[in-house]
């Protein structure tokens, strides 16, 4: 089970903006969200909700900052909420036996490392 932590209310705005970049980004993890493109969809849309929400000024910086925290939880990695919040991607020596679907989620994750909030 990922381990997360929770998003303060002051860091909504900053949140809410690398989020949004990334989901945005097709070269991106959270482009895809895993489980295909339905799954992705539905997960821009929450995105946008909260964004829209929280930009109107409907739901307090609490509320808002509690269904980032669940939203991460539901549709991140435990690798990409580390790389989103700051922490540094292990070193990855070049292996001739690594497959290809793993060296793509390392590009796809140090893409995601651009929009890191931390």
């Amino acid at each position: 089970m990922a381990v997360y932590g929770g998003i303060q209310a002051h860091e909504v705005e900053r949140w809410l903006n690398a989020l949004t970049n990334a989901a945005y980004d097709r070269r991106c993890p959270l482009s895809k969200v895993h489980g295909g493109n339905a799954r992705a969809r539905t997960a821009r849309q929450d995105l946008l909700h909260l964004a829209t929400v929280f930009r109107g000024g409907e739901c307090p910086r609490e509320a808002v900052a509690d269904g980032l925290s669940r939203w991460c939880q539901h549709y991140l990695t435990e690798a990409e909420w580390y790389v989103l919040v700051g922490g540094r991607r292990p070193p990855v020596p070049p292996n001739e036996t690594a497959s290809i679907d793993e060296q793509a989620a390392d590009e796809a994750l140090a893409v995601l490392y651009q929009h890191r909030v931390g």
